[in-house]
């Protein structure tokens, strides 16, 4: 643990007084072609997105095809191609085990039981997340404090025991008032869901709008109890 601590404290002192640019900048350069950023294409993605294709950092940008987004989730990555000109890296569920889970299970098991949807996040976003992240020093994320309680204890810097690399959440102390003035700032392409109070969006059959006074998670997993309301990306070990 000691030696992980001694990591994540140089690291966070090279960070400290920089600008997001810098800062990411700065990540990439001490470890060249290990760090990338996983984007689900959200307000919060989209501003991390452009500020790595607009400043041209070494950082590879990767998403996960779990094969039930939002048409209009797709729409945003095809804009998102078209605007940057720039690489998206692709990583989909493995074949075979999609094929026997929705044998045994079906196509929606996820309501049925925690169980069932757990194991069809794994399929669809954790096992994919794991493959994208082999021999990588840093995962960059667009995870922000007030998304959900359970990561308002963790921090804008921090150690991923299971996949042992480090994590870095640039936009951590945003709001989403603020992340999405960004992006009307920068004429960023967004996800138009955010406009029919979708404000974190993952799955289709998974997600639904929030309605005025819910949590921010309380769209993800809506027939789920709240302390469940994790799918594995970021659980805190």
């Amino acid at each position: 643990m000691t030696v992980v601590s001694d990591r994540l404290d140089a690291l966070r002192a090279g960070l400290n007084s920089r600008s997001i640019v810098q800062n990411l900048r700065y990540i990439a350069g001490q470890f060249p072609g290990q760090v990338s950023f996983s984007t689900s294409f959200g307000l919060e993605d989209q501003a991390i997105t452009h500020l790595i294709f607009e400043n041209d950092l070494p950082i590879r940008v990767f998403t996960l095809d779990t094969g039930r987004l939002f048409p209009e989730t797709y729409s945003t990555w095809s804009r998102t191609l078209e605007r940057y000109r720039r690489p998206i890296e692709t990583f989909s569920p493995g074949a075979a085990q999609l094929q026997t889970f929705l044998t045994e299970k079906g196509p929606n098991a996820f309501y049925e039981s925690v169980e069932n949807r757990q194991n069809c996040c794994y399929i669809r976003k954790v096992e994919p997340l794991n493959r994208a992240l082999q021999h990588q020093a840093v995962w960059i994320t667009g995870i922000r404090a007030e998304q959900s309680p359970n990561r308002q204890h963790m921090s804008d810097l921090e150690w991923d025991h299971a996949r042992q690399l480090a994590k870095y959440h640039p936009l951590f102390d945003w709001t989403f008032e603020q992340t999405r003035d960004y992006i009307r700032e920068h004429h960023i392409p967004y996800n138009t869901l955010h406009d029919k109070g979708f404000v974190s969006i993952g799955c289709a059959p998974c997600t639904r709008a929030i309605r005025p006074g819910e949590d921010f998670r309380a769209g993800r997993w809506w027939w789920e109890d709240a302390s469940k309301k994790e799918c594995g990306l970021h659980e805190k070990v």
